[in-house]
């Protein structure tokens, strides 16, 4: 996948899990090869990854099967924002602009502080 060089690629579910754990948050997309959706999202995660307000991450599920099922993958992209190496928070909606992605990012994380 052509992202930015800040954006990490991870390979599989091991990969993924290190990712997450290793940053106190962190955000992923899940994507196939040929999704135009996804492509077009590389900017978007690129902006964000250079902003550098969280780390964001790519996996192909079709690369590690048991993903999809993990995460329950039903269309891609898929963005899935952790707090502490868990998955907190979804959404499947097809392109979101940064401005909207980095909204959502901030108001998951301020519900997520407010519930622990």
């Amino acid at each position: 996948m052509g992202v930015s060089d800040r954006v990490t690629a991870l390979a599989d579910a091991e990969a993924l899990d290190e990712f997450v754990e290793t940053h106190d948050h962190a955000l992923v997309e899940f994507y196939t090869e040929g999704c135009s959706i996804c492509q077009s999202m590389e900017p978007v995660l690129g902006v964000l990854a250079r902003s550098e307000t969280i780390p964001v991450g790519t996996v192909n599920p079709r690369d590690d099967p048991p993903l999809i099922d993990r995460f329950d993958v039903r269309s891609v992209p898929l963005l899935v924002l952790f707090a502490d190496g868990e998955p907190v928070d979804r959404r499947a909606e097809g392109f979101i602009g940064a401005d909207d992605v980095q909204e959502w990012i901030n108001a998951s994380l301020s519900t997520e502080r407010r519930e622990n």
